[in-house]
């Protein structure tokens, strides 16, 4: 689409290329880091040693980006960190330490089924503040706004909320009681409701309304537990008298994880407006950029989430499972089939707020078979006819209506949202 605000898509050599992501990619205030595996870029292959070494690879790949764009390690707002044992924490935290001494960016790190290249250990994304914006934004020294509250559950490998122009991200909060900082006793429904608790808790810390959310990322170390978390996740959403007029729900991406620290049953993490943006942005009411909530006929809808959710120069897409909106049905075939559709309702939804699929920065692929991703790489080609976004790709135990694919977005929004 024609823009005002141009997407930077960058490669360099010093960290792995490859045929089906880019490196980052920047828009406006942020940059999307694909997700890297711990890979030599010089031979292309796995760095010989254990977690610590394929720990220490990943993160050096991410510096390597980030340092090739002109930034530093202390720009990263979010880390995603996908282990294939959770057991290994420990010794990632370790390393991790040693990238993030001065500053400690929000944190999701759940364990999965399956990673892209046979013999890792882990995969690490980050998302990278942009002071500089882009093009032809001038630049501005924008103030990134780490904080913490006594009345979420602290980490020292995390920070509660980084704001960075018009958004906070809150890390991924565990069902536990931060009076105590343990575990809470009880079923997947208590469990969830502590976790969205503790979420309440750091927006209300930062003089935010749980309703100023607009993607929600629940981890879920059985699926079949969705329900009873459904039947939780509906009596905070929709918070306000406002949002229950609208019938307002953020994006949302339910993944299976075969393991979550502590060993939770559910980990939920957050994307948050933030209508006053930081310093030094011109302090505006926090509703005074408006958060825009979009569905289509044409992709299949669902009342716990809406389909796009778009705030000043940003859409958050909600997972799209291969479901034919006409039918609500998954579609007949294999994995090809289904991921064709997954895309194609991911395109629908961008076609019907005026934007195409090469405005798409970030895209999040989960595999129920890792061994599927060649076949979902030559669909996922098609779909674009410029610079691929970046991308993360983790293999999961089970995905909702049993497919065998989901796929979310970011989309960027040249127009931004309107002021009220």
């Amino acid at each position: 689409m024609s823009s005002t605000i141009i997407k930077l898509s960058r490669n360099t050599e010093n960290a792995p290329v490859n045929s089906i992501s880019t490196q980052s990619v920047a828009f406006s205030h942020y940059n999307n880091i694909s997700a890297q595996l711990p890979v030599d870029s010089k031979t292309g292959a796995i760095v010989a040693g254990d977690i610590t070494e394929q720990a220490k690879q990943c993160f050096e790949n991410i510096k390597a980006i980030v340092e090739s764009i002109d930034h530093v390690m202390d720009d990263v707002v979010k880390i995603n960190i996908f282990l294939k044992n959770i057991s290994d924490i420990g010794a990632v935290d370790a390393v991790y330490a040693t990238f993030f001494q001065n500053y400690l960016p929000v944190r999701t790190t759940v364990a999965v089924a399956a990673l892209p290249l046979d013999g890792a250990l882990l995969q690490v994304d980050a998302l990278l503040s942009n002071g500089e914006g882009t093009a032809p934004q001038a630049p501005c020294d924008l103030v990134k706004v780490a904080k913490n509250t006594e009345n979420a559950p602290k980490s020292s490998v995390s920070t509660h909320t980084v704001a960075f122009s018009h958004y906070n991200n809150i890390s991924a909060q565990l069902p536990v009681d931060p009076a105590t900082g343990k575990l809470i006793a009880g079923s997947v429904k208590e469990q969830t409701g502590q976790c969205l608790k503790n979420i309440k808790a750091i927006l209300e810390s930062i003089d935010v309304p749980f309703d100023d959310i607009v993607k929600v990322n629940i981890f879920l170390k059985n699926l079949a537990d969705i329900d009873a978390v459904n039947e939780v996740y509906t009596t905070f959403f929709p918070d306000s008298s406002i949002a229950r007029a609208v019938a307002y729900v953020p994006a949302r991406t339910v993944i299976a994880a075969s393991a979550l620290p502590m060993d939770a049953l559910v980990q939920i993490d957050a994307v948050v407006s933030h209508g006053d943006g930081t310093p030094p942005q011109a302090v505006e009411d926090r509703h005074g950029i408006v958060i825009r909530a979009n569905n289509t006929e044409n992709a299949p809808k669902c009342a716990l989430s809406t389909q796009t959710v778009a705030f000043s120069h940003y859409n958050h897409l909600s997972a799209q499972l291969p479901v034919d909106p006409k039918t609500g049905a998954v579609v007949a075939g294999d994995v090809t089939e289904q991921a064709k559709q997954c895309l194609t309702n991911i395109k629908a939804i961008v076609e019907s707020i005026g934007h195409v699929m090469d405005d798409a920065v970030k895209i999040n692929i989960q595999l129920k078979n890792i061994a599927d991703i060649d076949a979902v790489n030559k669909v996922y080609t098609t779909f674009f006819n410029s610079d691929l976004p970046a991308r993360t790709t983790v293999g999961v135990s089970a995905i909702p209506m049993d497919a065998l694919v989901q796929i979310d977005a970011v989309i960027s929004n040249a127009e931004g949202t309107p002021p009220a």
